[in-house]
């Protein structure tokens, strides 16, 4: 049974969880010197100067071996090796090592996934490490690893507050701050979290408890940033209004040099507020490392953007396609500021103004990746003098002069210094130095390209037992020395081929075939289709291709290649068989369109069923709602390209499937835009009529929704044509044309509708869908003063949802009877519906029509009187109106508390 072996607390070792007895002091003393070296020989002189420092005993030596052999008889497999003792152990096995990997991983995670790892490193701590060895160096390392617990602990009580966990770091907070009242980020904290928790009073005591205390002491003022805190506490602005976006990717491994480039990057950025800065290429030449530089450089600075990082690859110059329209980076933008997807207006000006006015004031950070032109960036440049803007191009991007302070920062390739330093970090200075031909001659063939080099190093580092020459034999054997080019670039495709065919077959196939992925990323059960492969062969391939550099992975284990990597593959691609690589596209459509499907299912159990062939492969299994949710935000972009794929290749019944898939999301998610585009492709796609008439139908709905009717008419007017002899359909249809015709104001054209819905309903003895017309025949003859008959077609709508376990609906129906009792002014009765209904929603998590619950509650006890339980009533509607950016809403609900 394997030993596992703690150094954070008391030393010590566990068998099957159970304490080995490791001896008296000095003998743990040699266990944790050891241990804090893992797998790597320690010589017998620095065991002993670690263990007696400057007072060894007499024949230190014999004593130090008796010590091992005691170890070696308690189970700790400690060898004797050329240079000295190595205690062999998986580094996992250690709670010091453990604890390392744990805040390393932590470091390129998500917030949620990085909270998780945080959390289980802060607990392998059991007391101070190496508790109760006193040797000099047990106290050095004792402070050492003080230091690295507490900027873990600094880092797990940030990832909490973004998360929203204030009160849960309080008490953590409080402590800290008692034993280091000086340490004005960690006070800065506390202030944070006891005002996000409601406790201005206590926040702003805090702070001037600190405040006493450095004039005192020190004789100085907090810091810029915590007074800014300070200020914004003092003057009653919420502090924690809306998320902080945090979605800059992990920063670049081994980076090195460029330190003028940043330097001259931290004085442009700090004088471009409200401006940009643009880090272009010499000769537009890709591969130079402008994404790194401005990754390393933005986690370098973040503190610097309290209030977020926002971060969009705008796929420039990507061989997947056209690059990002800006509309779709705002909306990307506006989800991660947390608009709620009801706000999100149609009008893509109107979503610039709306993304302007949520960043105005807020100190952020806008990195903008990979752009093509000025017209692609000036949409996403924010208006606030707050804000700085980074943005990778290859081109100058001189049409930028307009729009504020724009500083320029050319980037060439790495000078030769800067090329070994960068090969030193990644494959060590020992090898390195060990052969300075061999790197200059690498060094040459990758040209100072970062790319180049990277991809270099992670071939060179999966064999650490060659030498350097016989990888410079293999260069020259694949012919880069005839490749003496004036342009450095002209290195990159050679790299590249050296690269891949030092892969294995299975990885070569995967790295060609994730070239022509629908998509710009692809996670690893996408993969797993489009290579045929099981999920977890997938990661492999994925992983191997990782540490050649030929992908990247995120912090959500999503994988992209930079896009010169992918216009190779998609080259080599080519060379593939036209069978094989088609029957991979195809798996890979068909995974996402029968995922989609599944996925729509749960989030709209109710709605109408489609035909829909057997899956031939993989379907990922999703537990519930928020995990559908989850998994359409992730493969959003995925989707809508894997329905360009099918369309393009003539799949239809996967074009049209993937634009049903996706309504339910779109919906919910506010993405208008997105679903006429599918819908428009569902529809040229469409394989016989019924798909026709439905994609008619939705096309009705979307275009009603951005308001223009007069097409939403049209289409919906052909549905029903289409529908002709279908019964279910033509109920749906006329629905649809009800709630059209209701937005444009003629709710008698919108009752006739939902009165044929109706008999078409009771006629099919479908009692859920009777259920919804009865409900909308109901709200019409309300909004037509015929309150009777309304309450009469509601009731009967509340029975049929109740009989079926129809919570939504019963939620929408109650709603409605509250209308008409207060449209008949019995404000009692119409009080106990809408109450009932904002119940529902709540439980239902629907705080949109919680919002109007509220609202209507509000005006009920105002009916009644009860001018106390309106207000209180109506300020709840109003926050929620303003949250999800209602105007008009708001601005009723003002005059409503102003007439009380």
């Amino acid at each position: 049974m394997a030993v596992e072996f703690r150094v954070l607390g008391r030393v010590g070792a566990l068998v099957g969880g159970e304490p080995v007895d490791v001896g008296h002091a000095r003998q743990q003393c040699v266990l944790a010197a050891l241990l804090v070296e893992a797998n790597r020989p320690v010589t017998a002189e620095r065991l002993v100067a670690r263990v007696w420092a400057d007072r060894p005993p007499h024949r230190a030596r014999q004593v130090l071996s008796s010590y091992v052999s005691r170890l070696r008889r308690a189970g700790v497999e400690i060898r004797r090796r050329a240079g000295g003792y190595v205690l062999v152990v998986e580094p996992e096995r250690v709670d010091l090592h453990l604890f390392r990997r744990l805040v390393e991983r932590a470091r390129a995670e998500g917030d949620e996934r990085a909270s998780e790892l945080l959390e289980r490193a802060s607990g392998l701590w059991r007391g101070e490490a190496f508790e109760g060895l006193g040797t000099p160096w047990a106290v050095a390392v004792r402070e050492a690893l003080a230091r690295e617990r507490s900027a873990a602990d600094a880092a797990r009580v940030e990832v909490a507050l973004r998360l929203g966990r204030h009160e849960e770091v309080l008490p953590g907070l409080v402590a800290r701050v008692a034993a280091d009242p000086l340490d004005e980020r960690l006070v800065g904290r506390l202030v944070l979290a006891l005002d996000r928790s409601g406790r201005r009073a206590e926040a702003l005591a805090a702070y001037e408890r600190l405040r006493e205390r450095l004039a005192e002491e020190l004789g100085t003022d907090p810091g810029v940033e915590l007074r800014e805190l300070h200020e914004r506490v003092r003057g009653g602005g919420s502090v924690g209004a809306g998320p902080v976006p945090r979605q800059l990717p992990a920063p670049p491994r081994a980076f090195t040099g460029r330190v003028e480039e940043l330097a001259r990057l931290d004085a442009a950025v700090g004088a471009a507020a409200g401006g940009a800065v643009v880090i272009s290429a010499i000769g537009g030449a890709g591969g130079v490392g402008k994404t790194w530089l401005a990754l390393h450089w933005a986690h370098r600075r973040a503190d610097r953007f309290p209030d977020g990082q926002l971060f969009v690859d705008l796929r420039g110059f990507s061989p997947e396609g056209e690059p990002m329209p800006p509309a779709t980076a705002v909306r990307g933008f506006l989800d991660a500021l947390g608009v709620d997807p009801g706000r999100v207006p149609y009008d893509v000006r109107a979503q610039e103004a709306l993304f302007r006015e949520l960043v105005a004031g807020r100190r952020m950070l806008v990195v903008l990746d990979n752009a093509a032109d000025a017209d692609q960036v000036r949409p996403l440049l924010p208006g606030s003098g707050t804000c700085a803007v980074v943005v990778t191009s290859r081109v100058r991007m001189t049409g930028l002069g307009g729009s504020g302070s724009v500083g320029h920062l050319p980037l060439d390739v790495l000078s030769d210094r800067e090329a070994r330093a960068l090969l030193a970090a990644r494959l060590g200075a020992a090898r390195v130095d060990a052969e300075p031909a061999a790197v200059g001659e690498l060094i040459g063939f990758c040209g100072g390209f970062p790319l180049a080099l990277g991809i270099v190093a992670g071939r060179v580092d999966t064999y650490p037992g060659f030498p350097l020459s016989a990888f410079v034999r293999e260069l020259r054997e694949a012919g880069l020395d005839a490749l003496d080019d004036s342009d450095p670039a002209a290195s990159l495709p050679a790299v590249l081929s050296w690269s891949c065919a030092a892969l294995e077959a299975a990885q070569a196939t995967a790295f060609a075939l994730l070239g022509i992925a629908p998509g710009p990323d692809v996670g690893p059960a996408a993969a797993a289709e489009l290579l045929g492969v099981p999920v977890e062969r997938a990661r492999e391939l994925l992983a191997g291709l990782e540490n050649a550099s030929l992908v990247t992975s995120d912090a959500r284990g999503r994988y992209r290649m930079h896009d010169l990597i992918r216009r190779y593959a998609v080259e080599r691609a080519g060379s593939l068989p036209a069978g094989g690589r088609d029957a991979a596209v195809r798996r890979v459509v068909d995974f996402y369109r029968h995922t989609a499907h599944a996925a729509d299912r749960l989030l709209y159990p109710h709605r109408q069923a489609v035909d829909v062939d057997a899956p031939a492969g993989r379907v990922e299994e999703l537990g519930d709602t928020a995990a559908a949710l989850r998994w359409f935000e992730a493969e959003h972009a995925c989707l809508l390209a894997a329905q360009q794929v099918a369309s393009g290749r003539g799949w239809r019944r996967a074009a049209w499937h993937l634009a049903w898939a996706l309504t339910t999301f779109h919906y919910r998610r506010g993405h208008r835009r997105e679903e006429l585009e599918s819908w428009h492709v569902g529809l040229a796609a469409a394989p016989g009529a019924v798909e026709e008439g439905l994609a008619h139908r939705h096309l009705g709905r979307a275009y009603a929704e951005v308001g223009r009717y007069e097409e939403a008419i049209g289409h919906q007017g052909r549905a029903l044509g289409l529908a002709a002899g279908d019964l279910p359909n033509q109920s749906l249809v006329h629905h649809a044309m009800a709630w059209t015709w209701a937005r444009r104001g003629d709710d008698r054209k919108a009752l006739e509708h939902v009165t044929e819905a109706l008999r078409i309903s009771r006629e099919l003895d479908d009692p859920v869908r009777e259920a919804d017309a009865l409900n909308a025949v109901g709200w019409y003859r309300a909004r037509l003063g015929e309150h009777g008959r309304a309450r009469e077609h509601c009731r009967a709508a509340l029975d049929l949802y109740r009989a079926h376990r129809d919570r939504e609906g019963e939620a929408a129906v109650l709603d409605s009877l509250g209308y008409v009792e207060r449209e008949a002014g019995r404000w009692g009765d119409a009080v106990v519906h809408h109450e009932r209904a904002l119940d529902l929603n709540r439980e239902l998590g629907n705080t949109y029509e919680m919002a109007g619950a509220l609202d209507c509650i509000g005006r009920c006890r105002a009916g009644l009187g009860e001018v106390d339980r309106a207000r209180t009533a109506w300020r709840e509607a109003l926050e929620m109106y303003r949250e999800q950016g209602r105007d008009e809403d708001v601005e009723r609900v003002r005059a409503s508390l102003a007439s009380l």
